[in-house]
């Protein structure tokens, strides 16, 4: 059997796999020029317009702008009433927002595996996870 790469083997790729890819405009390029050209770089009149267009978009006047998906898991997570004491059933195969949202607010993250054929959170041991001290689950996919 060949040693892996990390061991001295030969790599099964020789060219970076990329992640993803990000689909930029000429628009979105001079918007954000736009913007860093102005007085308000964070806290501008670009801010409001851009909540109430995704308002708009999604039919939900519950909109707000954050810094990040940790940022708006935290005020997800929030906005559900964790706290502490609570208990937050999530997977171990995510980014570490995911977990750090949950302690933000003082609970606990119990980690539930995942099923190997989906690589999601594996349904039947999410339900034996479940105990009084659950306030919620935080479901994520992945790819």
């Amino acid at each position: 059997m060949d040693k892996p790469a990390i061991e001295g083997g030969k790599p099964v790729r020789s060219e970076y796999l990329p992640y993803g890819r990000h689909y930029v405009t000429d628009e979105d390029i001079s918007e954000v020029v736009k913007v860093l050209k102005s007085d308000w770089l964070t806290t501008g009149p670009e801010v409001p317009a851009f909540e109430n267009e995704i308002s708009e978009y999604v039919g939900s006047p519950y909109v707000r702008a954050v810094s990040s998906g940790t940022a708006a898991l935290i005020c997800g997570v929030g906005a559900c009433g964790v706290g502490r004491g609570d208990e937050v059933i999530t997977t171990p195969l995510s980014f570490a927002g995911t977990t750090n949202a949950v302690i933000f607010w003082g609970a606990k993250p119990v980690f539930v595996d995942i099923n190997p054929n989906t690589l999601n959170i594996d349904p039947e041991r999410l339900y034996n996870a479940i105990t009084p001290k659950t306030k919620g689950v935080l479901i994520l996919h992945y790819g």
